[in-house]
């Protein structure tokens, strides 16, 4: 409940427990054991900030916190609570929140997508499990896609962008190092099995702008957003990542606030343990940095997990408004977990923090805030407030008449593909290949026509030969028959000489067979 310009989180016993608003945005925790009452806890800081004016951002794992848009159902449970708390007097009223549901798979929410990168080699690495030498390889991909403007914004871009890169590995070599075909070929398998949990969906545009979330309704009253995972937890890895993300988002978009009155907007990551598991040392100290400069932002991180110490010391340090349900210890390891989470706190010399731990109810927890310098309060037993919108899980028919009466769902409902990497690589290889046809088609087209010419003048040359030959023949004819005239002519005289009649004939037929002789001689 928010309360005198307060946030009413519960009562140890007729003492009210409250966060400050201009303390809020210092993160906090929400830790216990499961079935401790974790999530009723989450429900009732989100509604009290949202009183408050402040938006609120949180994944909802189970699909129980859907229903926050319709009022609580009175209930005898509900009614005890109310009557033990004496919150009639305070106002309490059951009522439904402002609320926007968004889904990375489109299904119970709004899409929400970003684009490859936005993500980054370094996120998008981890989700996609590379390894070092693998991300250090898809970080030059990306410095690459950026020199030479093109644009990765879905997975269709980045495998388009890895076959590139690896036809020109030599090319590209010498400026910006050596790029293994193995590591290109690992991340674009990688790449695949990515597409096929999903990724297709999640990485395109509209990006989600965080601006958007930064919102409030008509009241004044600020918009609770719902990130249905309950898809998206069965890959642990992209659920962390993922949030991660919109964490960084908010670092990288909002401008320096200082002290602020209130936070902008308080984000609250669920199963916060899978943020840091298996989270290589580069990865951890980038979330420990964006919780450490987050809060001159003005957005306070909330981790939701079962035990403080599934929170590393670099990030519990920065966490000032802390709610600890019960803590089980059945096993030596477990009791100094609980030992560890009870020295964590500033000590309250009226209780026994580590037997406490043990032996709160559900809806009980172990509360120290931040006051009004910022100082640590004493920690306290307190009773933690029930909630005011309605529990569990919301009908399938009303959230999707609530996605599309969102002022949002127009927006970002329909993907929009526009011209990057992919459609131009795949352009600049169409035209690689018409080229490529071309010039085949006219080397052909030269090897026919030099083909055509050869034949041609062969042809040519058998004509002029067959000609020359029936004109030297025709030469042949007329010359053998002068020659032998003229060499009848001649020796008929000689032989008409010599020989009167006889010798004439005789020597006619001998000057012309010896005419038409000479004749061939010369024509040789």
């Amino acid at each position: 409940m928010y309360q005198d310009g307060k946030i009413l989180i519960g009562k140890s016993g007729e003492e009210k427990i409250y966060i400050y608003p201009k303390m809020a945005n210092r993160h906090g925790l929400i830790a216990g054991a499961t079935g401790t009452g974790k999530t009723i806890t989450l429900k009732v800081l989100a509604e009290s900030f949202s009183d408050c004016g402040v938006p609120v951002f949180f994944a909802d794992v189970k699909g129980d916190l859907a229903a926050m848009c319709n009022p609580g159902q009175a209930g005898e449970s509900l009614q005890k609570r109310i009557d033990e708390l004496g919150l009639a007097e305070d106002g309490f009223s059951l009522r439904g929140f402002p609320t926007v549901f968004w889904d990375v798979y489109g299904e119970y929410g709004i899409p929400l997508r970003t684009t490859i990168s936005e993500m980054g080699p370094l996120l998008l690495g981890r989700i996609m499990g590379l390894n070092d030498t693998q991300v250090d390889v898809l970080t030059i991909v990306f410095k690459i896609a950026d020199d030479e403007n093109l644009l990765l914004i879905d997975t269709k871009d980045l495998r388009s962008m890895l076959q590139y890169v690896a036809e020109n590995a030599a090319d590209y070599s010498v400026k910006y190092g050596n790029m293994a075909k193995q590591s290109i070929a690992a991340i674009t398998r990688s790449l695949v099995a990515l597409e096929t949990a999903g990724g297709d969906l999640f990485f395109g545009e509209p990006a989600l702008d965080i601006k958007d979330w930064i919102s409030t309704d008509n009241t004044g009253r600020g918009v609770i957003e719902v990130l249905d995972c309950r898809k998206l937890i069965q890959n642990p890895t992209m659920y962390a990542t993922f949030l991660l993300w919109m964490m960084s988002e908010l670092f990288e978009t909002l401008p320096e606030a200082g002290d602020m009155e209130k936070p902008r907007m308080v984000f609250f990551f669920d199963e916060a343990h899978l943020l840091f598991d298996d989270a290589p040392k580069a990865l951890k100290t980038k979330i420990e940095q964006v919780v450490k400069l987050i809060r001159s932002k003005g957005v306070g991180i909330y981790f939701v997990t079962q035990k403080p110490s599934d929170i590393p010391d670099g990030v519990l340090s920065q966490l000032g408004n802390k709610v600890q349900h019960a803590l089980h210890a059945y096993t030596p390891a477990e009791q100094k977990a609980v030992k560890a989470s009870a020295l964590s706190y500033r000590v309250n010399p009226e209780l026994d923090t580590y037997a406490i731990l043990q032996e709160l109810g559900i809806g009980e927890a172990l509360v120290s805030v931040l006051d009004e310098q910022g100082v640590p309060t004493v920690v306290k037993r307190t009773t933690i407030l029930p909630p005011q919108s309605q529990m569990g899980a919301l009908d399938d028919g009303q959230r999707q008449q609530e996605i599309k009466n969102s002022s949002l769902y127009v927006r970002y409902a329909e993907a929009v593909v526009r011209d990057s990497a992919y459609e131009f690589l795949t352009r600049q290889t169409k035209q690689a290949e018409e080229q490529k046809a071309a010039e085949a088609e006219n080397a052909a087209a030269e090897k026919q026509r030099q083909k055509e010419a050869a034949a041609a003048e062969k042809q040519r040359q058998k004509e002029e030969a067959a000609k020359n030959r029936a004109t030297k023949q025709a030469v042949n004819g007329v010359a053998s028959t002068a020659a032998g005239t003229v060499g009848r002519e001649l020796g008929n005289q000689v032989g008409k000489t010599l020989g009167g009649s006889f010798g004439k004939r005789l020597g006619g037929n001998v000057g012309a067979s010896l005419g038409r002789g000479l004749l061939k001689t010369f024509l040789k």
